[in-house]
């Protein structure tokens, strides 16, 4: 274990680490500049433990309802040899698909630790690109993937089945949200689209490195949803190139853990201290202080994606970068609403690196006047 191994170890405390999924990592792309979020995952940390203990327990999360109907919906699709998938594939794939054998890389001969498991994606995905003549498909299930995010590799759990064939791989994501009348919600679609994205970005940087081809991994991902109020199941293909240049241009972004460590206070740690029930005992107050000792770049857009959003908000309150990440962009240099609101109506004078947004702000407040003062 190497130091930045060690010190996030002592930053998560005493609980498990909570591994990355690509939902959890899609949502830290999107805002690569918080290096609270960048550093608490990198840690494992159980960030909704956290933020319920100092008051701020996020006010949504999957039911349990939710879960059990996931899970149902998923082990319907792959009943029987994965029929039903293999139906929908062949439509919505066109391929000519008259059997496909399946396999399930959760097991490693018993072996759980990731870098087996790793080790055993690796090996069975690298020998199947090589197989570019099959007549046959092959469905892979629980492919565990590793991804570099901020200098370290994180290791993904999908649960997602690839499909290969002659060469190519398919991603195949399964959700339980409902197509109705052939639409389903946007939200959720694009979410669906960019987790997507990540396993692909994934899996054609595991054949890359094995010296395949990274575009036999294809840019159109297969999404399966119940159809309407029954659990009849129904697929689609979704481009996901445009979140492929998003992901891959955040990526790049994200600075490195250890960079972000070597800021922080040496005895920084969010342990909960749980007795022996597993309630936790640490003062809220000290857990407070370490919270803020992580600078956080919380945006509006942070509330559906962040559990520790609610407390970023209420930190965030009175400065720009609550209003939106366009506003705050368009501002600069103007961190707070104060400030904004002086350099307005000219009360203050703005410094040089200022000059474009006070100007900016003038405009708007002069229009404002002159729209509110008009004759009806």
């Amino acid at each position: 274990m190497n130091s930045t191994e060690q010190r996030l170890e002592q930053i998560r405390g005493s609980l498990p680490p909570l591994a990355h999924n690509a939902r959890t990592l899609a949502a830290l792309t999107t805002n690569p500049g918080c290096a609270r979020r960048a550093i608490m995952d990198a840690a494992g940390v159980d960030k909704r433990a956290v933020a319920a203990r100092v008051g701020f327990a996020p006010p949504y999360g999957q039911s349990p309802f939710a879960i059990t109907r996931t899970r149902a919906f998923t082990a319907q699709v792959k009943a029987n040899g994965c029929a039903e998938l293999l139906r929908m594939l062949r439509e919505v794939l066109d391929l000519p698909l008259p059997e496909v054998a399946y396999q399930d890389l959760d097991d490693a001969g018993g072996n759980e630790s990731q870098e087996v498991r790793h080790a055993l994606a690796r090996t069975v995905l690298g020998a199947a690109a090589r197989r570019t003549e099959d007549d046959f498909g092959t469905l892979f299930d629980h492919p565990l993937l590793r991804l570099p995010v901020g200098g370290r590799h994180v290791f993904l759990e999908p649960d997602l089945i690839a499909l290969q064939y002659r060469g190519t791989f398919h991603i195949i994501e399964i959700k339980s949200f409902a197509v109705i009348d052939g639409q389903a919600d946007g939200g959720k679609v694009a979410a669906a689209a960019m987790q997507s994205a990540v396993y692909v970005v994934a899996l054609r940087r595991l054949l890359e490195d094995l010296g395949h081809d990274p575009g036999c991994v294809s840019d159109r991902v297969v999404l399966v949803c119940p159809e309407n109020f029954s659990n009849h199941a129904v697929a689609t293909r979704i481009d996901v190139r445009r979140q492929l240049t998003v992901l891959r241009r955040q990526l790049d972004r994200m600075r490195r853990v250890d960079e972000l460590l070597a800021s922080l206070d040496p005895g920084l740690t969010f342990d909960l201290a749980p007795d022996r029930d597993g309630r936790p005992t640490r003062p809220a107050g000290e857990l407070c202080a370490a919270i803020e000792d992580i600078p956080a770049r919380y945006s509006p857009d942070c509330l559906s994606m962040c559990e520790m959003s609610y407390f970023c908000r209420q930190e965030a309150r009175g400065s720009t970068h609550a209003l939106g990440k366009s506003v705050s962009e368009e501002l600069g240099s103007v961190d707070w609403i104060d400030t904004a609101l002086a350099l307005a109506d000219g009360t203050a004078w703005p410094a040089p690196e200022q000059e474009e947004a006070a100007t900016v702000l003038r405009t708007a407040l002069r229009m404002r006047e002159e729209c509110l003062g008009a004759p009806a």
